[in-house]
Order: structure tokens, then sequence, then C-alpha cells
């Protein structure tokens, strides 16, 4: 049976959040169910979405595991945006940070450095 993800960010602004998430992302939301929402699909099944939902914006915390990672954190450096924290655990996995304009919580973990 298969299983869909839709992990959602909570926000305060549309426009400001979405041009953020296409810098961080990389491309357009692949849908908007409408003028509060905006969708990606990071993979097949798995998504990420912001919804303007003042109340609740800033609270979010999501990590996506890539196996890319380097050149990911490069791509969303050349388009402007700064991780907040860089982590190594003791197992070697590493955990880059971002927050978005509302203090959501992004990471992109993946395996350690070879």
């Amino acid at each position: 049976m298969p299983v869909d993800l839709f992990a959602g960010l909570p926000v305060t602004d549309y426009q400001r959040a979405l041009s953020w998430y296409e810098r961080l992302l990389g491309s357009e939301p692949g849908f908007v169910p409408n003028d509060v929402e905006a969708v990606w699909e990071l993979a097949e099944h798995r998504y990420l979405f912001i919804e303007v939902r003042p109340e609740h914006a800033g609270h979010a915390m999501h990590t996506v595991f890539v196996d890319d990672l380097d050149d990911r954190v490069r791509g969303i450096t050349d388009r402007g945006i700064e991780p907040v924290q860089r982590e190594t655990y003791g197992n070697g996995v590493r955990k880059v940070t971002y927050r978005d304009p509302d203090g959501n919580e992004i990471g992109f973990g993946g395996a350690p450095a070879g």
C-alpha cells in the first residue's frame, strides 16, 4: 500500500514564503491548490507544502535526507540562502539547517562525508 507524505510549513506571508522556498528548493511548486498553499514534490509520494496559517507560523521542524547533500547545499547557497547551522553527529551523519522568514526549520541530512 503506497503512503503519501505531506509535510506542512505554516507561514504568515504567502508571496514571501513562496519566493524563499523556490530558492531553497530550486524550483517552482509542482502545484498550487489555492491562493494560500503551494506544494513541492520532493520525491514520489513525498511533498512539502506552505500554507498561510499565521497563528502557527514559525513552529515547523522538518528534516529531509538526501544523497547529494554537498551539491544541494552549494545550490542553495548559489541561490542566496545560507544555513543557520551545520552539524555532524557522532556516527558521521551530517545535517544542514535553514530557517525560513517565519522561523520554520528545514534541515537537509546526509551520509558521512566520503
